[in-house]
């Protein structure tokens, strides 16, 4: 196994909500049994103090760090940052991760088996918010003994469900985290989702959602993740990384088959995709997360974060058009005029949305840092600063 790697990990599974007590849904409808797989690393401390809370975006899981087993191809998404001695050090932290309610990766989801009707949900599922999804892992924590938080962390979708454990769950969160995220989904990405729904949703093999047991809708959330895809990258990495070179000859074929290689590499992560997601999650994660706005039933950011007691690290990242710098701007600013205690730091990268994946080493200091003082008021006032970029 590699150096630093948390070994072998197994998912585990935890069942709540048993029927006749469903969890009550934002849009009124009830929902039960649901189960959350879930990893863990490290050891709970004695006074259960140490725990930190991973949340992963769209198309991720549990699985953030290790293997599965000793011929798993690939670690965990986030295997770069947690471990022992990495920025999420398992020597020291007791780290948790756990699939969304929604999602097709062990937890409650569309694909899930309706227990009034043995079959799967499709979309008699409800709809979901990312405020479900963090009243769902709270069940989680509770059942694990854990009273507050040392730190609740994520970029992108999982950002948004820090800052909602941040709100909703104020007295259980020491240092919320949120990386290349926004107090809301913009315009913009709400369209992009909505393109990605609909090529789902036009593929004939979608059927209304009814398509378990027979073939899915492959080419329509392979289109969905290839436009999804191109949103998480930066024009400068695929300048790099092809340029616009052609995959197979020197020469243009003068047909429609795809023949650049950056056309052959989005087809690539669309195919991929295809084989460990499912299309209705897509739609259902994709949905929830355009539904989010933080200030939602508050009027306002500044009330929104008033009850908060956390102490906040944002991160954002220079080459970000998903979630570019200025949405964490916003956040900073509603955090500052609320008096809350606020850190921003803007990372110079190029590799656009993607550099939270992939950007450990410049995120390693300062993260590490605020999770050595995250409970220290006296420490994390010294390095208080207006902006305070990482290159």
């Amino acid at each position: 196994m590699e150096e630093g790697s948390v070994g072998i990990v197994k998912t585990q599974t935890f069942t709540f909500a048993r029927p006749p007590n469903g969890m009550i849904l934002e849009s009124g409808k009830k929902l039960g049994p649901i189960t959350l797989a879930y990893e863990t690393y490290g050891r709970l401390n004695s006074d259960k103090s140490n725990a930190i809370l991973i949340f992963h975006a769209l198309s991720g899981d549990a699985h953030v760090a290790g293997r599965h087993h000793k011929d798993d191809p690939k670690p965990g998404w986030w295997d770069n940052m947690v471990g022992p001695g990495k920025t999420f050090d398992t020597n020291r932290y007791f780290v948790v991760c756990m699939n969304i309610i929604g999602g097709c990766k062990g937890s409650t989801g569309p694909s899930s088996i309706n227990p009034e009707t043995k079959k799967p949900y499709g979309l008699s599922f409800p709809m979901v918010t990312i405020k479900d999804m963090v009243r769902a892992q709270k069940e989680l924590i509770d059942d694990l003994g854990v009273y507050q938080l040392l730190a609740v962390v994520g970029g992108s979708m999982a950002g948004m469900q820090a800052l909602q454990w941040a709100v909703t769950y104020p007295d259980r969160v020491a240092l919320c985290m949120p990386i290349a995220t926004a107090v809301r989904q913009s315009p913009q990405n709400i369209a992009f989702h909505e393109v990605g729904r609909r090529a789902i949703m036009s593929d004939p093999n979608w059927r209304n959602g009814n398509y378990y047991g027979k073939t899915p809708p492959i080419d329509g959330l392979a289109v969905a993740r290839m436009i999804g895809h191109i949103t998480y990258l930066s024009d400068e990495t695929l300048r790099v990384k092809f340029g616009r070179r052609l995959q197979e000859s020197q020469k243009l074929s003068f047909s429609l088959k795809p023949e650049f290689q950056v056309e052959s590499y989005i087809h690539h992560k669309g195919e991929t995709f295809t084989k460990r997601f499912d299309a209705n999650s897509y739609l259902y994660i994709s949905k929830a997360i355009d539904y989010f706005d933080i200030s939602n039933g508050y009027g306002s950011l500044e009330a929104a974060f008033k009850d908060t007691k956390s102490r906040f690290l944002v991160i954002s990242f220079s080459s970000d058009w998903l979630y570019p710098p200025p949405d964490s701007e916003e956040l900073v600013s509603a955090l500052r005029a609320a008096n809350k205690e606020v850190i921003y730091y803007e990372v110079s990268s190029t590799y656009g949305h993607d550099a939270f994946l992939v950007e450990g080493e410049k995120m390693r200091y300062i993260v590490s840092y605020y999770l050595d003082h995250a409970r220290d008021k006296g420490k994390l006032e010294s390095y208080q600063s207006e902006n305070q970029p990482l290159s």
